[in-house]
Parts: C-alpha cells; sequence; structure tokens
C-alpha cells in the first residue's frame, strides 16, 4: 500500500512511525525520545494510524494521555491520517479505547467490578470532596482537637497521596516532603486507615484509587495477563510524567514489551511535586531484554537556532539525560536577552515596555507570554500591567469545578445517584436554609443503614429549622431517581436556583456557569459518565483563570513555568531567572530537586518562537520566609547559566531614564499607544 502520508515526516519521525511494523508479530519495546518542539503529536498520532493502515483492529488499540483534551485531539488527528491514507471511500473506525490514565482505570474499575470485589455504582470523588471526607474523619477520630495542631485536611491528603502515588513509605514521604508533620506519623496512619474505611463504607472512589486499585490487579499474574491481552498496542504519550504506579500498571500490562510504544521527553520531567519521576522514562530502555529501541526527535519546528543554542546549553548541564542537541532550520541573528535590572518594579516595567513595543510591530499580546516560577512572582508585574491598562490573563487560576455553586450541583447529582456518598450528602443537606452541619450529619447517621436512603429520607422527620425547603430537596432527589438523563440535571439545577440567589450575591453570574454545565451534561449519555469525565478532567472555568479580559479581543498571556508546558508563543519573557527564585530556594535540598529546576528552565526557554528575554533582578521581595521573614534579597543570575555559557545570549545591563526630578521618564510605546487612542476617537 501507498505511504504518500508519511512523506511529510521527517526521517526520525518515520522510522518512529514505521518501527517494528513491518515484520510479523508485534514490534519491540519503542522509546521516542521527543524533544521540545519536534513535532511529538504529529508522530504519535501518524505512528496509531500507520497500525491502522497496516490491519491493526482500533478496538485493540489502547492510547493513553494525560488529558482528555490530549486524547481528543490525537484520536481526531489518527482518524484525519487515516482517511487520508487509505481514501475518502474507507471510513475510519473510531479508537475505543484512547482517554487517561484515571480515565481508562475508571473504566476497567468498573468494567471488572463484580470480580475484584467492587460496587459497579461506585462514584468518584475529586480532590475537594477526598480533603472534605479526610476531614470529616479527622474529626471523627479526634485529631482536630489535639493540643498541637494536626494538619489540615489538605496537608493530610496531600501526604496519603504522595505515599500512593509514588509508593514511597509514610514515614519516607514525612521526612522527605513533610518534615513539619513527621511526628504525627502514628496518628496519620491511624487516620489513612480510616479515611479507606470511610471510603468503602460510602462506595467511593478517590483519584488516586483509580491508579492505586488498577495497580493492585495487576499484580496478580493471571488476571494481568487477562487485562493485558485485550490490546494488542498499548501506546503512552508523555512518559516523563508518569509516577511509580502508572509506570507498575503500564509494565505488568505488557511484561515483554512487545506492541509497546512510550514517547515522552526527559529534559522536559518537571512535575515531581505531582509524585511523576523522571526515572520511568530514562529507566524503560533496561526494563526489557533485549533493551528497547530509543529513537530520538531532534529537529525543532517551533524556535530559532539562537534560541535552541542558549536551550541546549542550559539542558547539556543536567547530570543524567539522554543526549540530543535540538537543532532547527529557522536561522536568525537575534540572540535571546538576558537583562540585568537593579529590582522587580524595574523588570515589570521593561517587560512591559518590551510587549507594547512588539504590539506596535505588530505582535498581538496573544502571542507574547510571561512566564515565572510560581505564581507569586507575577505580583509586581500584575500591578504595571493594571497601571498601563494592558489586558492580560494569568493561568493558574479556579478551575470550572473549583467553583463552590457548581461543587453544589455535582453534589446534588452525586448524592442523587449514590446516597451512601456520605461527603456529598453533607453539602448538599447544608444548602437548605437552617440546616447546619450537626442537623446534616444526623441526617446522614439516620438514613445510613437503610437500603434505600432516599425513601428513608422521605419518612424521616425534617431538622426543625429546614421549613418547607426540606420537602422540595426530597422531591428533588426522589426525581432523579427516575429523570432521563440529561432530564436529571435540568431538575437539579431548578430546585438550587433559588439557593444560588440566597447564598450569592453574584447569582446572575453563577447560574450562566450552571447553564453551561447543563449544556456540556447534554453530550453525555449518562449522568455517571458526565461525573466522572468531569471529575477526572475538569473544563476550565467559564470566566476564565484571574484577569481575563471580557471585552477585549487581544490580552497578554501570564503563566507559571508548570502550566506553560506544551505550549508556544512567538515572544516569552521570563520572570526572576535568579538564584532563589529558579531554582527555587524550595527546590535545592537534594541533587534530584537541583536538576528538576534545571529542566524547568529548559521549558520555559524552549516555549519560545521568535523572542525570549530572561530577567535577572539585582534585588527581589521573598515573602512568608518561615526563619526570616519578609525581606528584599540581593540576588545572583541563576547557577544554570554560568559565565561560560553567556556568549549564547545578548546581554543587557537595563536602568529607566529618569527626568531631572527623578520621576521615570514616559517610555516611547506608552506615548504612541496614546496618540493611537487620541487619533482612533475621529476615525
Amino acid at each position: 500500500m501507498a505511504t504518500t502520508y508519511l512523506e511529510k515526516l521527517n526521517d526520525r519521525q518515520r522510522a518512529a512511525v514505521e518501527f517494528g511494523t513491518g515484520a510479523s508479530g508485534l514490534p519491540p519495546p519503542l522509546l521516542v525520545i521527543a524533544g521540545a518542539g519536534s513535532g511529538k503529536t504529529n508522530t504519535l498520532a501518524h505512528r496509531v494510524a500507520h497500525l491502522l493502515v497496516g490491519g491493526a483492529d482500533p478496538r485493540r488499540i489502547l492510547l493513553m494521555t494525560f488529558s482528555r483534551r490530549a486524547a481528543t485531539e490525537l484520536t481526531r488527528r489518527v482518524e484525519r491520517i487515516t482517511k487520508e491514507a487509505l481514501g475518502a471511500g474507507h471510513a475510519a473506525e473510531a479508537l475505543t479505547w484512547a482517554g487517561t490514565f484515571h480515565g481508562i482505570g475508571a473504566r476497567i474499575l468498573r468494567d471488572h467490578a463484580g470480580e475484584i470485589g467492587l460496587n459497579p455504582d461506585f462514584t468518584i470523588h475529586d480532590r475537594e470532596d477526598s480533603a472534605d471526607l479526610m476531614n470529616l474523619v479527622r474529626h471523627g477520630l479526634g485529631l482536630s482537637k489535639t493540643e498541637a495542631r494536626f494538619p489540615s485536611k489538605g496537608t493530610c491528603l496531600a501526604i496519603y497521596s504522595r505515599a500512593v502515588n509514588a509508593e514511597e513509605p509514610l514515614d519516607q514521604v514525612l521526612r522527605g516532603h513533610f518534615p513539619w508533620c513527621a511526628s504525627w506519623e502514628a496518628e496519620l496512619k491511624q487516620l489513612f486507615g480510616a479515611y479507606v474505611q470511610a471510603k468503602q463504607a460510602q462506595n467511593v472512589l478517590d483519584y488516586d484509587d483509580l491508579l492505586l486499585a488498577w495497580a493492585q490487579i495487576m499484580q496478580h499474574g493471571d488476571f494481568a495477563a487477562y487485562i493485558g491481552s485485550a490490546w494488542d498496542h498499548v501506546l503512552i504519550d508523555e512518559y516523563q510524567d508518569t509516577n511509580r504506579l502508572q509506570a507498575r500498571i503500564l509494565l505488568a500490562l505488557k511484561p515483554d514489551g512487545h506492541g509497546l510504544t512510550v514517547v515522552g521527553d526527559d529534559a522536559q520531567s518537571i512535575y515531581a511535586f505531582r509524585a511523576a519521576t523522571v526515572r520511568n522514562i530514562l529507566d524503560f530502555p533496561d526494563a526489557f531484554s533485549p533493551r528497547a529501541e530509543v529513537i530520538t526527535l531532534d529537529r525543532n519546528y517551533r524556535s530559532t537556532q539562537p534560541i535552541l543554542a542558549a536551550a541546549n546549553a542550559v539542558i547539556a548541564e543536567a547530570r543524567e539525560r539522554f543526549a540530543k542537541a535540538l537543532w532547527t532550520e529557522r536561522a536568525s541573528t537575534q540572540k535571546p536577552r538576558l537583562v540585568t535590572l537593579l529590582n522587580e518594579a524595574d523588570q515589570a516595567r521593561h517587560f512591559v515596555d518590551q510587549i507594547l513595543l512588539n504590539r506596535e510591530t505588530g505582535l498581538r499580546l496573544t502571542q507574547q507570554a510571561v512566564l515565572f516560577r510560581t505564581s507569586s512572582h507575577s505580583g509586581q508585574l500584575e500591578v504595571e500591567l493594571t497601571r498601563r491598562n494592558v489586558p492580560y490573563v494569568k493561568f493558574g487560576g479556579l478551575k470550572f469545578l473549583d467553583s463552590a455553586h457548581v461543587k453544589d450541583l455535582l453534589a446534588v447529582l452525586r448524592f442523587g445517584q449514590n446516597p451512601q456518598d456520605r461527603v456529598a450528602g453533607f453539602r448538599v443537606l447544608q444548602l437548605v436554609q437552617g440546616v447546619g452541619p450537626a442537623a446534616a450529619g444526623k441526617v446522614l447517621e439516620a438514613i445510613a443503614p437503610h437500603a434505600h436512603p432516599i425513601e428513608a429520607l422521605a419518612t424521616l422527620a425534617p431538622p426543625p429549622r429546614a421549613g418547607s425547603a426540606w420537602r422540595d430537596l426530597v422531591a428533588c432527589l426522589e426525581g432523579l431517581g427516575a429523570a432521563d438523563w440529561p432530564a436529571g440535571i435540568a431538575r437539579a439545577r431548578a430546585w438550587y436556583d433559588p439557593h444560588l440567589e440566597r447564598i450569592h450575591e453574584d447569582a446572575e453570574t453563577r447560574r450562566a456557569d450552571l447553564l453551561q454545565l447543563e449544556q456540556i451534561a447534554a453530550g453525555y449519555p449518562s449522568r455517571e459518565k458526565f461525573l466522572t469525565d468531569l471529575t477526572l478532567d475538569p473544563p476550565d472555568a467559564t470566566g476564565g483563570p484571574a484577569g481575563v479580559p471580557l471585552k477585549d479581543d487581544d490580552y497578554l498571556i501570564l503563566s507559571t513555568i508548570h502550566s506553560a508546558k506544551g505550549q508556544e508563543w512567538r515572544a516569552v519573557f521570563v520572570l526572576n531567572v535568579v538564584d532563589g527564585c529558579i531554582p527555587s530556594d524550595l527546590g535545592t535540598g537534594t541533587s534530584a530537586e537541583i536538576e528538576e529546576e534545571r529542566r524547568l528552565l529548559y521549558v520555559a526557554m524552549t516555549r519560545a518562537k521568535d523572542q525570549l528575554t530572561l530577567g535577572v533582578p539585582l534585588r527581589f521581595y521573598v515573602t512568608q520566609q518561615t526563619r526570616h521573614g519578609d525581606r528584599h534579597l540581593h540576588a545572583m543570575r541563576s547557577r544554570f547559566i554560568p559565565r561560560e555559557m553567556l556568549d549564547r545570549f545578548e546581554v543587557i545591563h537595563w536602568s529607566p531614564p529618569v527626568l531631572a526630578d527623578g520621576r521615570p521618564r514616559p517610555t516611547a510605546p506608552a506615548a504612541i499607544d496614546v496618540a493611537a487612542r487620541m487619533r482612533s476617537m475621529w476615525t
């Protein structure tokens, strides 16, 4: 069959796509090291399509990514490429097993619930629900009333999650990541045991359980072989972001590696705080005998050569890595700029000057981004942007499902589906005016022993102060059981609407969110599928993250480096490239932490297509330091850019021009902008 659909790929990409597909049997294990901007997604999509064109059964291909959006995009590309290869007359069969690790895990656990001791009607708690349940258990054990302050519910959940996903003993997790909680080890162990019992009693799984339970059933050889036999080909995207639990699942699915392809970049492994480990991708080739094939994609299609030269120099100092030097045909004489400034205020002023100058020369604000190590670093910049009336969006704000009103409505749906879900019930009951935590707890205790809790709720005497609103709630919950989908969410929203008016001043804005949620629900075949997918991979807020302009169609992007991974902009500005920020003063305890900080700077630099500017303020403000309090520090350029590397940069020392009285001189971009506004009044 003709392979014209592969002709647009470069030699390395094509080698990765065709590897092992011409021989009989399943291909040997393959690791594709895909450098930043090297066409990773395109290569992975072509490999899946090439398998399908070669006769692979789409129902026997498992494709796992780290977001539902990525899985959807990959699936669309695969369908498009397959159609191109087979011709318009051939309908491409859909991939039936494409999704996130957690989504696939939920599906497997539900499909095999009866065989592994789970009730198939289990509901899934998101992080906030899990923290609430942890808090209920914590309170029940009397740990919230200890003489010395016991860790908060969020900290307890973070410790639990770290121990599960990193597969580390509790004492090791406490010593390495939560040393201030180490004295509570015995109590935390008791708490976590009671938390697991509470989840099982309420027939709920949390986010971590989806991987933990999947990994545990894969420890049984016959069952693991049975699960693994469902797929001939298993392909994993962003393998550098997996944790130990995910790696163990993967190796149990394909212990000999045949049919297994993983794609990733060790140089972009930056999620250790989520328990991801770079060891998974570094050790992958030697997990098999014979050793897995490694194909490196090093041609970059994003950045100019001077930007790549600087980024290559930074990552070349890494202690352990897959050797590669990114290259491109995008020549340029403009080196990345390394700008030294007096302080953060000057840095903010200079960055905004350059951003506005870029805009005046035709570079839209949305094509530019300012990146930073942590969200708090952008404070000075945000003040300057507001002062100069520059619209911006800051990524890292609340997600859609973190909004109180959205969580309220979802809790109603969850409680209607699973009345044993104590966290959902606790939240829903307290929405009724006059029902507080104590009354809600008594109601839940009263209905818990009944086989049909909602029926028991209907016969129960309402709390004394609940009034007629109690009957409306009972009617809503009874109706949810009989309502078709998605009519059920409309019923729940109608019940919640008067409570929305009572609880929130900005009810109209929040009502729009709930209407959007109802529209999203219409795209799902069942309440169960809707709740599962939204818990595992929620959409962004309708209003967007903090600072989104509602009327401007052009705005600057502000983002943490972690949130920027996978993105690209024509011009990128990086704040505070100094020791104490990059690397963070909290990320230099071990050599592994320092190496991750180096990779973080590399990721930031490789987001830039045409322009890259790194800011080096000589003084910056550090807040909430445990030992020293708030203070200004004299900064040094990041250790990741030593003196020997400076020839890769245009080094600039910038100070603001001043007038005779010491005030900053108005900058040209601001004057040009004002003139343009004045002219526009008459055109």
